[in-house]
């Protein structure tokens, strides 16, 4: 057991790194719907959705490099060297060209260049501390990780607060004092973006020490075999990108200009409350990934994986029970704008799709520990390929319960494929009928609770309870081991 202890431990440091700044984040939601009108923050989604691909070309897969590499080379100062070296001139480079034809971008994006100018400096920034934070990671730091990751979500939520909330309410109380001279308004868009570039340049300023001692020494063959393996993730990555992010893009574009902005805004809000199943995802791959190349040379490695999956699914088949049962609760804390709940109706289906992309995680460890990412490439772009021309297809007449459904179907035949590739070519001996048991009663109980009986809490939390000593029924033995020790 010290072996799931360890992992449990790595996860849960890791992922109060994560859940708290997303925590956070929580309010920027509940902020952005009661300050600015559907429209405005169907903006603001877009661009957020155009970042998150520049981010994954900038990293260009030296992250997951950096880890594979890390704890395979002897030389690990190499590795690092490298990696910085790496990613900092092609950052200046994409810096340099980006600023001298914003332009261009903002007449081929649709967004106002003075946007697309902050955009091309926080993707800079935040590039820059993809090692750094990598290594804080490797060299088992979590409690400077962790405050450096939440001091970046408190500044940016301090300032937008000041820049949205706060100074505007001083202006009122004194309409000719000075800040009514320099306060712009109508800019609460550029204000959002002002505040993420100050705190991507006091994070840079926190992590600028690692440049400040670097050799700049690269390693040109070590660097091409860093590429080579980082490759495959770089277009994983921008096919998950697409996967995660396109139905914004594709909801603007493809809906009637009158209405487009407007949908991309409530399902955009709606979407924040997968955030729940984000999180724990997201908290727990931060502690999987060095755990499965670390203990990739155990002879039990197979065994480990397959229980680690199988309590992956148990504890998010719960999640997203419970989340789905009081969804219409979570919404009054996040989303306090009545308007934006219209979309309410994709929530499941969007808690449902993370769990999926949680699941295909654990099954796409096998590609990753036998050197042969490119697969993943192949399956995150079949992905990408479903949620493309479904989008195409069913925008027009769904909106977007057409993305959702999309985005479901997409991370869904990921997770099948995954798992019957791994099954072929790096075996491991997953529990089937446990993991399909309880999936498959979390999502029936998700779907009787929220469209039989909607807000009926009695039938919602009987069913949450139910589900919970079926899972104690079937684990007790196991649960018992881990209380005991």
């Amino acid at each position: 057991m010290g072996l799931y202890k360890k992992l449990f431990k790595q996860t849960a440091i890791y992922g109060l790194a994560t859940v708290l700044p997303r925590m956070f984040s929580f309010l920027f939601v509940r902020l952005y719907t009661d300050l600015l009108p559907k429209a405005e923050y169907g903006k603001v989604s877009v661009i957020f959705a155009y970042m998150i691909f520049f981010n994954v070309v900038l990293a260009y897969g030296m992250e997951t490099s950096f880890f594979r590499f890390f704890n395979k080379e002897s030389n690990k100062e190499a590795v690092l060297e490298t990696s910085m070296v790496s990613i900092f001139w092609s950052t200046i480079s994409f810096l340099v060209i980006a600023l001298l034809f914003r332009n261009n971008l903002a007449d081929w994006s649709g967004i106002d260049s003075q946007y697309i100018s902050y955009t091309i400096w926080i993707l800079a920034l935040d590039a820059l501390v993809i090692i750094p934070f990598s290594k804080l990671r490797v060299n088992q730091k979590p409690m400077v990780y962790a405050a450096i990751k939440v001091g970046n979500v408190l500044v940016n939520l301090i300032l937008s607060v000041v820049f949205l909330l706060y100074i505007p309410m001083l202006i009122e109380a004194n309409p000719h004092g000075f800040l009514r001279s320099v306060y712009v308004d109508n800019f609460q868009i550029g204000y959002i973006f002002l505040a993420n570039i100050i705190a991507s340049l006091l994070t840079f300023v926190a992590l600028s020490p690692d440049y400040i001692y670097l050799s700049w020494k690269i390693d040109t063959d070590l660097w091409k075999r860093m590429m080579r393996y980082g490759m495959p993730i770089m277009v994983a990555g921008i096919a998950f990108a697409i996967n995660e992010q396109f139905d914004k893009i594709l909801l603007s574009k493809l809906l009637p200009a009158n209405i487009a902005e407007a949908e991309v805004g409530v399902y955009s809000a709606c979407y924040k409350l997968g955030l729940f199943m984000v999180l724990y995802r997201t908290a727990y791959t931060l502690g999987i990934e060095p755990f499965f190349f670390s203990h990739a040379s155990d002879k039990n490695a197979p065994q480990a994986y397959a229980m680690v999956t199988k309590y992956f699914v148990i504890f998010g088949s719960f999640i997203l029970l419970s989340v789905i049962v009081f969804a219409d609760l979570f919404k009054l804390v996040m989303i306090g704008n009545s308007s934006y709940w219209e979309a309410m109706k994709v929530v499941p289906l969007i808690i449902l799709a993370n769990f999926f992309l949680g699941i295909y995680t654990n099954l796409s460890v096998w590609y990753k520990l036998i050197d042969k990412t490119y697969i993943g490439a192949y399956i995150s772009i079949m992905g990408a390929v479903i949620t493309l021309v479904l989008n195409f297809l069913l925008i027009p007449t769904m909106s977007y319960y057409g993305s959702a459904i999309a985005t479901i179907a997409a991370y869904g035949s990921m997770m099948i494929i995954s798992y019957y590739l791994g099954n072929k070519y790096y075996p491991i001996p997953y529990d089937l009928k446990k993991i399909g048991g309880y999936l498959s009663l979390s999502i029936l109980f998700s779907a009787v609770s929220f469209y039989g009986f909607r807000e009926n809490y009695y039938v919602g939390v009987g069913l949450l309870i139910v589900f919970l000593y079926f899972i104690y029924h079937n684990e007790k033995e196991t649960l018992m081991r881990i209380i005991r020790k």
